[in-house]
């Protein structure tokens, strides 16, 4: 199979060190400092205490790298207006596209038979100009439940590989969804193949929607927040107003916010990639996070207001920085 990679960041970088492994043609795009760090010394990827380096093609020319038989978009969400011609450059008559983002994104009610089918997403797709690049047709969702951070521009620093899901968007067991899973052979993370993607989507988000922004706010880990019984009161009304959003659009969350805690705080003392992101200074996954649920929630008339209030919060921290 022949894949490229647009995002040579953390989890572009651990995708494409698995399908390379298992000896696929992977190239990717970037820029930037990732592009000339990638050149110069391969793509590294680190384990514990172990590192190796992959020479793979890569360039900031879609015309170099060809057409594809599949494109893995594994960008920060408020990117993809900006990757989206490179991605459709890369595209031939049937190559996938697959968005591995965190957050809402934009194909998410562009599925037949959904529950407001047709809704378009202006926090994620400001004006269309994603979803006319892009054929909802083409696309596989995705949910990677992996941790992974970049401490230097083309180094991937792998800290936890859990699991990978790939689903068609409307829950069909296609031979093409079949064909990218088989595609990992027999590396650290066999891909799942789910009939519940959307859902997949949305029940990741109700972990990440909390402890992302709060973490922006506090500077703190999961546990340190999760620690604090005021801050669990916040997360747990915020995870409620989230079930009543999902239970509206078709979509809801049979577990308590308790148990949802619970499981994060298993994980340890682990920094959020939205904190990272923010201690670097990059730009935020705001918006496809939080702002787009804040979006829906106005859509379905359900009110949010513990949402709204962090959403403005981490958006005027945001704002004061760049100020």
């Amino acid at each position: 199979m022949k894949v490229c990679i647009v995002g040579a960041g953390a989890i572009g970088g651990w995708i494409a060190g698995m399908l390379a492994e298992a000896g696929h043609e992977v190239s990717l795009f970037a820029r930037g400092e990732t592009l000339a760090a990638v050149r110069a010394n391969g793509l590294r990827i680190r384990r514990g205490g172990t590192e190796t380096a992959r020479r793979l093609k890569v360039s900031n020319d879609p015309a170099e790298l060809g057409k594809q038989d599949c494109v893995i978009a594994a960008v920060k969400g408020q990117a993809m207006p900006a990757v989206a011609p490179a991605i459709v450059a890369l595209c031939g008559t049937e190559t996938i596209v697959v968005p591995a983002l965190n957050g809402i994104p934009w194909w998410y009610f562009h599925v037949t038979g959904v529950t407001f089918e047709g809704l378009a997403l202006a926090s994620v797709d400001p004006d269309g100009a994603i979803g006319r690049a892009l054929a909802p047709e083409r696309v596989l969702g995705c949910v990677v439940h992996a941790s992974a951070w970049t401490p230097e521009p083309g180094l991937v620093e792998v800290q936890g590989e859990d699991r990978l899901i790939l689903g068609e968007p409307d829950g069909s067991r296609s031979p093409r969804v079949r064909a990218l899973a088989d595609a990992f052979g027999e590396t650290r993370v066999k891909p799942v193949v789910s009939e519940t993607i959307r859902r997949d989507i949305w029940t990741k988000l109700w972990g990440n929607m909390t402890m992302n922004p709060l973490s922006v706010l506090t500077g703190a880990t999961t546990l340190a927040m999760l620690s604090d019984p005021d801050v669990r009161g916040l997360v747990r009304a915020m995870m409620l107003e989230m079930q009543e959003i999902g239970t509206r659009i078709g979509l809801p969350i049979p577990m308590t916010p308790e148990a949802r805690m619970d499981v994060t705080r298993r994980l340890g003392a682990i920094k959020t990639s939205m904190l990272r992101d923010w201690e670097a200074g990059r730009e935020i996954e705001l918006q496809p996070i939080l702002g787009v649920l804040a979006e829906i929630a106005d859509h379905v008339r359900c009110p949010a207001p513990y949402l709204h209030a962090v959403l403005g919060l981490v958006r005027v921290k945001a704002a004061q920085r760049t100020a």
